[in-house]
């Protein structure tokens, strides 16, 4: 699932290439993408709207519109976005187009289906509609995702550290690759109990955390499969990786193997040098 670098990616490249554009056409080709509401009051109350801004909250985009009305768009795990001409043909998992001025499509292409679209009439805040959105805690670059936060939100915690970062009511945008990288640079197992962590270890998780947000901003995102920014391009994060999706490869540090484990039915990638077991005490 596209995480907090790879959705502020594609927001990114939506304000610089939607702005000002005007929806010419609406096409639905999967009407269970589209969530709310009916797939006519889409089709009708997009069709004439201009983009205004772009905007990220966790793993969700939300479009507002000249209208006053705000399209949120959640990518799931394989869902894109993509800014094509208007001449290409339709994927085979293209869900919605939406016809651009300019001879342009923004098009969501998503192979597993699981994404989701929702327009949110003017007036009404999109936590109204998309109610997941009231549940989500801080963004991680946010002043209230502070040492202190964390420190209080873990301590009554007998979840796993990774378990915990990819609860997305503790820190939204979080997901598998960059807590597992943030959780190797910190010298910290993935089974290790929150509560256990001292202030130290947390304080250091917290750095890491946003370091590896951080590069992977700058490196556009990972791509390990379904990803693509709005040009249909692929991120370079994975290139440089520490630990995610290199079971069997060699540490970068110490040249252990890199152990993959499931904990609450998600996999853990770690090194069992560099990350020892916290039974191993």
């Amino acid at each position: 699932m596209p995480e907090l670098p790879e959705v502020e990616t594609v927001r990114q490249d939506l304000q610089s290439l939607t702005l000002g554009q005007v929806v010419l056409g609406v096409e639905v080709l999967l009407p269970r993408t589209i969530a709310y509401p009916t797939l006519r009051e889409f089709r009708q109350s997009l069709v004439g709207t201009g983009f205004t801004g772009w905007q990220r909250r966790g793993k969700y985009l939300l479009g507002s519109l000249d209208s006053g009305a705000c399209l949120v768009v959640h990518l799931r795990m394989t869902g894109q976005m993509l800014r094509l001409k208007s001449s290409l043909p339709l994927s085979a998992h293209t869900r919605v187009r939406l016809r651009l001025e300019g001879e342009w499509d923004l098009r969501f292409v998503d192979q597993r289906s699981f994404g989701q679209m929702w327009l949110v009439p003017a007036g009404v805040a999109p936590e109204q509609v998309v109610t997941t959105l009231k549940t989500l805690g801080p963004e991680p670059f946010a002043t209230a995702f502070s040492d202190s936060y964390l420190q209080k939100a873990l301590q009554r915690s007998k979840r796993s550290i990774k378990a915990a970062l990819l609860d997305q009511s503790l820190v939204a945008g979080v997901g598998n690759i960059y807590a597992d990288e943030a959780l190797f640079l910190s010298s910290i197992h993935p089974a290790t109990p929150a509560f256990q962590l001292s202030s130290p270890a947390i304080v250091r998780l917290r750095e890491m955390l946003l370091q590896v947000l951080q590069t992977g901003l700058a490196q556009r995102g990972t791509t390990l499969r379904d990803y693509r920014d709005l040009n249909g391009l692929n991120g370079n994060y994975q290139g440089q990786a520490w630990v995610y999706g290199r079971e069997g490869d060699p540490c970068r540090v110490c040249g252990t193997r890199i152990q993959r484990l499931k904990l609450a039915g998600r996999s853990a990638h770690f090194c069992p040098c560099c990350q020892p077991s916290p039974n191993d005490g």
